[in-house]
């Protein structure tokens, strides 16, 4: 399997319009069209930073910061991000690192993570001339917190209330068959976890969704919707908000997971439900991982909707919880035929993305990226097979129970 990385997006892209158009030409016209970013670098110290990003071509830019963290966010045009490996990763001065992707269809954005409290002081991009290419400029400079937070308060953000991503919310159908929501996890600048190969979280769950969807739908069962088909960013809240709106009958979150080199023997599949408390201290902190996905992003989440009370007092819908506990029995079942599991399979926390009240919810993390035996499976093009054929039984199981008298559950279809 090819990894989906920081350079690759202009391949991903090309081939989607290949596959819709059938046309290789989409190609070269994409290429042509996008400006692409081809170095960046950072000078300066812990008084006053710049961040300079080569382009081949001018675009507009706009500047926002965010607190706790402290956060730097940069919105651009789509740009085709093809820098030198591993920038980013360090930092210099007021900067201790950066990430940049996809964000929506036509939108990109660069994340800088700030050692303190920063202005803006400029953000600009000054046009090619002679040999030398465009350059976007961003000088940040030192300030108190106080400041900071005022800055935040008084800037004029036009349009920063609505989600960088745009997913289909499309109104339920006449279609009778359950409505299946398979959630890749990351997506974007936010790659999540990475393997020692380079091998990223968010392109080996994305391809095995891709999988998983297409069998379901080749049975005719179930229709199947994805919070994600590319390499792009979507806010937590949204992909919950999609399985809601949809009402859909299941929602399924993907990921895989890593643990540092001393514990690198840790192996196996887990399947993950909600629960306020969590079950262990290692469901915890990975719930805590995932739970950052949009502070990553440099999502502003206090444009987010203020319905977490409504969504805690929903919790108590016991039915919901119940089909939840349900689904993820059946798939650890299922699992165990094809699949290495953890010697823990089951487990619970609070991850963000399983708080729909309405749709039974699980979060499956197909292994440990930083365990080699784990890893040679999830890019194992016949184990994806073999454990796509166990997902879709326990999906198979969980509906037949179901319509066998277990009753409807929230987001029945």
């Amino acid at each position: 399997m090819r990894s989906i990385g920081k350079g690759s997006a202009l391949g991903l892209l090309c081939g989607l319009l290949v596959a819709g158009f059938g046309a290789a030409t989409a190609c070269t016209a994409l290429a042509a069209d996008l400006p692409v970013a081809t170095d960046a670098r950072l000078g300066g110290d812990e008084a006053r930073t710049r961040f300079v990003l080569d382009l081949t071509k001018r675009v507009e830019v706009s500047a926002f910061t965010l607190a706790d963290p402290y956060r730097v966010v940069l919105d651009l045009p789509q740009v085709m991000f093809q820098l030198p490996a591993k920038v980013g990763e360090t930092g210099r001065g007021l900067v201790k690192a950066f990430r940049f992707g996809l964000v929506m269809p036509g939108g990109s954005r660069i994340v800088l993570d700030a050692t303190a409290p920063v202005r803006v002081e400029k953000a600009f991009v000054i046009d090619p001339v002679d040999s030398q290419p465009a350059r976007l400029v961003l000088d940040l400079v030192a300030i108190d917190r106080d400041g900071f937070l005022r800055n935040i308060a008084l800037e004029n953000r036009p349009g920063r209330s609505q989600p960088p991503a745009k997913i289909d919310r499309d109104a339920k159908d006449a279609d009778p068959r359950p409505l299946i929501v398979l959630d890749p996890g990351h997506g974007g600048l936010d790659s999540g976890t990475i393997a020692p190969t380079g091998d990223t979280e968010k392109a080996i769950v994305l391809e095995f969704a891709q999988q998983l969807r297409d069998k379901l739908e080749k049975s005719g069962k179930y229709r199947v919707a994805m919070t994600r088909t590319d390499d792009r960013f979507v806010p937590l809240a949204d992909r919950v908000q999609l399985a809601r709106s949809r009402q859909a009958a299941l929602f399924l979150s993907i990921h895989a997971d890593a643990l540092p080199h001393r514990d690198s023997e840790a192996r196996g599949a887990s399947i993950y439900t909600l629960s306020e408390t969590a079950s262990d201290a290692e469901a915890a902190r990975l719930a805590e991982a995932e739970n950052r996905a949009d502070v990553i992003a440099g999502v502003d989440l206090s444009a987010e909707p203020n319905d977490v009370a409504d969504i805690l007092i929903d919790l108590a819908q016991r039915e919901t919880k119940a089909f939840s506990a349900n689904f993820a029995h059946a798939l650890a079942k299922e699992l165990k035929a094809t699949s290495r599991l953890h010697k823990h399979p089951l487990k619970s926390a609070g991850f963000r993305v399983l708080k729909a009240p309405d749709v039974p919810s699980a979060l499956i993390e197909l292994g440990y990226v930083s365990s080699s035996q784990d890893l040679k499976y999830l890019l194992s093009d016949a184990w994806r097979s073999r454990a796509t054929d166990s997902i879709a039984q326990a999906i198979t199981t969980f509906f037949a129970t179901r319509l066998a008298g277990s009753g409807p559950a929230g987001g029945s279809n």
